[in-house]
């Protein structure tokens, strides 16, 4: 009773929450400034505490030279984004489905988040609305697998995702890693892991009513950023060595 009475209070929280916080980003969004990107992350910071999502960080994002930063990070349930959006000013980068999904639709826009289809017609255009979003001074936030894992592993890279690794002034590109490990103050295990990832043809209402009911620690690494000269498919490599190796190390305990 009283993990359903608590899932209960945190969806309504997070309802009233976002209706308060909807309509002054969509005022935000029509001037120029910084307010419009500083909202999302206070926005996604009352989610992760509605939500009692606790936080171990490890390192810090590469924001000391003020060149935009592209974050290239694992992905295995859609608390990523309230994760990472509590910690990082920046846009996501998302696939185009997300814009036809009720409800997620709205909050995805209202976070500047960025769709893209994958389809090789849309190829270059995507690319230079990236860019633009770069050179404007955003950060962004790539989850390159494309789709989410079952989060007892990383899956593999798609190197077209990192194109903008290819233009003339790349932006840094850093690479994160994320990982739940912990669940009401145990260590999360496999048998926990279908309860926080949200994979495959799970139904997000049904996983929130059984992940609402529970406190989680999530443990963000920071890894040093990786010369984006290296070349996309060699970048990919390596980025996705990098933070299949970091997040096998938080499972495990190691890191």
């Amino acid at each position: 009773m009283a993990g359903s009475a608590r899932m209960i209070a945190r969806g309504a929280g997070m309802l009233v929450w976002t209706l308060l916080l909807m309509p002054v980003q969509t005022i935000l969004l029509r001037f120029d400034g910084s307010a419009k990107q500083r909202l999302p992350t206070v926005y996604w910071s009352g989610i992760a505490w509605l939500l009692g999502l606790k936080f171990r960080i490890v390192g810090k994002p590469a924001f000391d030279s003020g060149q935009s930063v592209l974050f290239i990070s694992n992905h295995s349930s859609w608390i990523d984004i309230v994760a990472l959006g509590s910690v990082l000013p920046g846009s996501f980068v998302a696939k185009g489905e997300i814009a036809r999904w009720p409800g997620f639709n709205h909050v995805a826009r209202a976070g500047r988040t960025m769709f893209i289809s994958r389809s090789r017609a849309n190829t270059a255009r995507e690319r230079r609305e990236l860019a633009s979003r770069l050179a404007d001074g955003d950060n962004l936030i790539l989850f390159p697998e494309g789709t989410t894992s079952d989060g007892a592993r990383v899956l593999p890279f798609h190197s077209s995702f990192l194109a903008l690794a290819e233009l003339d002034q790349p932006p840094i590109i850093q690479p994160v890693t994320l990982v739940y490990d912990q669940m009401d103050g145990l260590p999360v295990c496999r048998r926990n892991r279908p309860m926080i990832s949200w994979y495959g043809d799970m139904d997000i209402v049904s996983h929130y009513a059984q992940l609402g009911r529970h406190n989680l620690r999530v443990t963000i690494v920071f890894d040093p950023p990786i010369d984006a000269r290296i070349g996309r498919k060699r970048l990919s490599t390596t980025l996705e060595r990098n933070i299949s190796n970091r997040a096998a190390e938080i499972r495990q305990g190691r890191n």
